[in-house]
């Protein structure tokens, strides 16, 4: 059986409403605090292939970091995910991986296709 694991901020509703939906499952992930221990270009790169998602659509684009560090909808991908590495907090939460699949949790059920 593949390792669940979710990138989790305990600051965040929707985050601790998928992680007790995980666990609701019988499931225990390894909890990491993406904020804390930040994922490196390449983890995120893999994610983002785990999703299907484009770096744009797995990210918080309402903070402002974002629009401090220049960003916009059509900066380029590599842009994008190096700002995602340098600052968590733009990464959209929470994400669940397991093996070679991810979803991310909004709404939190989704990640149930995945268990």
């Amino acid at each position: 059986m593949n390792e669940v694991t979710i990138w989790h901020n305990p600051r965040c509703s929707k985050s601790r409403e998928t992680l007790a939906l995980v666990e609701a499952q019988g499931v225990t992930p390894v909890v990491r605090k993406y904020l804390d221990d930040a994922p490196t270009e390449a983890e995120i790169r893999a994610v983002l292939a785990a999703l299907g998602l484009r770096p744009i659509e797995a990210m918080r684009t309402k903070e402002a970091e974002f629009s401090a560090m220049g960003l916009t909808a059509d900066s380029a991908d590599d842009v994008l995910i190096r700002a995602m590495a340098e600052v968590p907090k733009l990464i959209e939460r929470p994400i669940v991986v397991k093996g070679d699949k991810a979803r991310l949790g909004r709404p939190p059920e989704a990640v149930l296709e995945i268990l």
